[in-house]
């Protein structure tokens, strides 16, 4: 029998959300992001999770020729956009839409010959100063790729850096919207400006936000970007990572545990080793309380996470067995609280998944 710890991934979950961003930004048509191999729930079944998508947005060139070939037909947006002249071809060839960050990429576009028209996103950096032009100097840019032979439609597009909080102290979302509407003035073309944050964030902003498209990553597979809970967002997990007890150990007080011996019992105690550990994706760094399910009873992780095992209290399950369930994170047990335990966010976890994990499919509350 292969090692018990599996990742189901919920393609009704992954549904339910995208219909969730659709509720919430009634107006926008949408990208589906499933960059980094659809936050580690596999390119393909995000392709089918999210096939009532407008688009699909990725990082990687190479993923968007895999979802050509896998059967995907509608739009696909390229979020980084090119990286070298060999890539200008892909973009006719597959008609990818391209973001548009740089001069860089504005001179590959005007040095190499577009066989086919292609569509572009023109970035603006309105504060989050990764990638894109600054508002003065936006026009410029889009004037340059508006005379480049084989530019159709110019998608103006932004990024917002704290949508889960209205009132940043440092940079808000309408501080953002206010200098994209001043870089964007009088220019021509669909607007793209809200990332998952923005996207829940629509009803509050609805006289300011005016998405003709909006792009969620993160809360389409069921977590959340800040704010409030993924419940509270009505959003459903889409992955759920569990394993099973294999061994069980009877501590007396003074007794320690893993690596390190981080933990020290305080009184007699059981305690449950699962597998599971940092080699398959989970925090090494998950300190002692980061909460886990057994048997669908709530309990703690003790000591240190080590490569193929965690060890947990088995206190609160007096009937647990080697072979009870464990849920490390999704049914039953929000992602973003184990990420909030270990220092860390949801993304990183769902992204983490190693490739030794057996992936699976089933519906949300169904065991593989």
């Amino acid at each position: 029998m292969p090692r018990p710890l599996t990742a189901t991934i919920h393609l009704d979950s992954m549904q339910h959300n995208l219909g969730r961003a659709r509720a919430c930004a009634p107006g926008a048509k949408l990208w589906a992001v499933v960059k980094a191999n659809a936050y580690g729930h596999g390119l393909e079944r995000g392709m089918r999770g999210f096939a009532g998508a407008d688009g699909l947005a990725l990082i990687e060139t190479e993923n968007a020729v895999r979802l050509r070939a896998a059967g995907w037909t509608k739009p696909i947006l390229l979020l980084e956009g090119i990286f070298d002249a060999a890539d200008v071809s892909l973009l006719a060839e597959h008609q990818f839409n391209s973001t548009v960050h740089s001069i860089e990429q504005i001179k590959l576009l005007e040095y190499t010959k577009l066989y086919h028209p292609i569509d572009v996103h023109l970035k603006m950096n309105t504060g989050m100063n990764r990638l894109g032009f600054r508002p003065e100097d936006y026009a410029a840019a889009h004037a340059r790729l508006r005379a480049i032979p084989g530019i159709r439609d110019i998608t103006l597009m932004t990024h917002f850096a704290n949508a889960d909080e209205l009132e940043h102290p440092r940079l808000t979302i309408r501080e953002q919207v206010r200098r994209f509407q001043a870089g964007a003035q009088g220019l021509p073309g669909q607007r793209s400006l809200s990332n998952s944050g923005g996207v829940l964030q629509q009803a509050q902003l609805a006289s300011e936000l005016s998405d003709d498209w909006v792009r969620p990553g993160i809360m389409l597979y069921g977590g959340s970007p800040g704010g409030k809970s993924a419940a509270e967002y009505k959003l459903c997990p889409s992955m759920t990572l569990a394993s099973e007890i294999i061994g069980i150990q009877q501590l007396q007080a003074g007794d320690t545990v893993g690596y390190g011996s981080r933990f020290e019992a305080g009184a007699p105690m059981t305690v449950g080793v699962v597998a599971c550990g940092y080699a398959d994706g989970y925090p090494r760094h998950a300190p002692h309380g980061t909460p886990v399910l057994v048997d669908g009873v709530r309990t703690t992780l003790l000591g240190r996470v080590s490569m193929d095992m965690m060890t947990v209290d088995l206190s609160p399950i007096p009937n647990a067995r080697v072979g009870s369930r464990v849920v490390l994170w999704g049914d039953g047990l929000p992602i973003d609280e184990v990420a909030n335990a270990a220092g860390t966010i949801g993304y990183e976890l769902m992204c983490a998944l190693a490739p030794r994990v057996r992936v699976l499919e089933g519906k949300l509350g169904t065991h593989g």
